[in-house]
């Protein structure tokens, strides 16, 4: 039966197939498929080096590291098509990353945890602490875009300083609760030292096959960082180039591309880890995974495009297609409903997926709009 570590090693050919459609003009439509799939494993890999790098770093800075690496897969993607000027699918890969971690990856996890095992637990307290974060997330993605509904005459450009002030307060709030969950109250999280996991460290023990690390090799895995990351740039860029046509000749929306594959593509490795971890009745594992990569996104990831749009001279404001706002309301809504009380079963996981399920109806469906399409 193939494992996940074989699974990546095949879609490491795709990196090459990509260069190569790339360079020898193939059609848009295989550059973007292969392009895709090529991240897939990288994102892994780079997950993987990052965990090895930060056992030499020691608990304080590799946590750290880790956190700050724990989605660098989707921000470079976002920064790619940012810097080509696509905003609205940036801000749709946002809304999706979310969206796909509270239902998409928590769903799966429930679901085939609960097929294997009748009830499983996890600790309600990081479900409760993630809820109010994710709250507050919430709050301050709606704002910008009710200010501009509801304010008549208001311009881009204050609708842009407003993003960044609430940027700076949600990276603010994302150290807040990083130094709580990995300084003051770690005790929280404990679960035989495994719970306050994230995706990245969980990724590289499923690569690893839960091998103790033994005398770690830095020189190798920073290299290995580096060239990942150069890798993940360099797919993200065809990808990014691929998207437009390569979306309409698939008879899909850029809308629909954002919202729901540029998201699976940039965490498909981290969604396998934690739908495995959960077949092993890890549940507290994977819902860290879950919630704790859909905080990531929500208080650091939009945060920093914001900010580096507006250095970059492409501006980008927390001003979102209210549809889009509806979507994650909704799914931090169903997803906090039913994470918590700390049990999970096969039918908790099976209405995320369905709810998921809908709103991909929904975005699919979703007509043409300004910039999207």
């Amino acid at each position: 039966m193939l494992n996940l570590k074989n699974v990546l090693s095949v879609l490491l050919l795709f990196i090459p197939v990509s260069i190569a459609g790339h360079f020898l003009g193939w059609s848009d439509q295989i550059v973007f498929v292969t392009s895709a799939l090529a991240i897939i494993p990288l994102a892994a890999w780079m997950g993987t080096a990052t965990e090895e790098i930060a056992v030499v770093m020691g608990p304080a800075l590799g946590g750290l590291l880790n956190a700050t690496f724990g989605n660098a897969t989707e921000l470079i993607i976002a920064l790619v098509a940012l810097n080509a000027g696509l905003i609205d699918v940036v801000k749709a890969s946002i809304t999706g990353s979310i969206i796909g971690n509270l239902l998409l990856v928590m769903g799966f996890s429930m679901l085939l945890g609960g097929l294997k095992f009748k009830e499983q637990t996890f600790q309600p307290i990081v479900a409760r602490v993630s809820a109010s974060s994710l709250n507050l997330a919430v709050i301050a993605l709606l704002l910008p875009t009710a200010v501009d509904y509801t304010s008549s005459g208001i311009d881009n450009d204050a609708i842009q300083k407003l993003s960044i002030a609430v940027s700076i307060v949600l990276i603010i709030v994302y150290g807040l609760t990083l130094i709580f969950s990995m300084k003051t109250h770690t005790y929280l999280y404990d679960d035989d030292g495994l719970a306050a996991m994230n995706p990245e460290e969980l990724a590289s023990a499923n690569l690893a096959g839960d091998d103790d690390h033994g005398k770690v090799n830095l020189p190798l895995w920073i290299s290995v960082l580096l060239g990942c990351t150069l890798l993940v740039a360099v797919e993200s860029e065809f990808l990014v180039s691929t998207l437009e046509v390569a979306t309409k000749e698939l008879g899909l929306t850029a809308l629909f591309t954002g919202v729901i594959l540029v998201p699976i593509v940039g965490n498909a490795a981290e969604h396998a880890t934690a739908v495995t971890v959960a077949m092993k009745d890890k549940m507290d594992l994977s819902v860290s995974v879950a919630l704790g990569s859909s905080l990531q996104i929500a208080l650091f990831v939009a945060p920093v495009l914001v900010l580096a749009g507006y250095i970059m001279g492409k501006p980008m404001d927390l001003n979102f297609n209210p549809f889009e706002l509806v979507a994650v309301a909704v799914s931090v809504l169903i997803a906090n409903s039913i994470s918590s009380d700390g049990r999970s079963n096969w039918l908790e996981g099976s209405l995320l997926l369905a709810a998921y399920v809908v709103l991909g109806f929904a975005f699919y469906f979703h007509p043409v709009i300004d910039g999207i399409g």
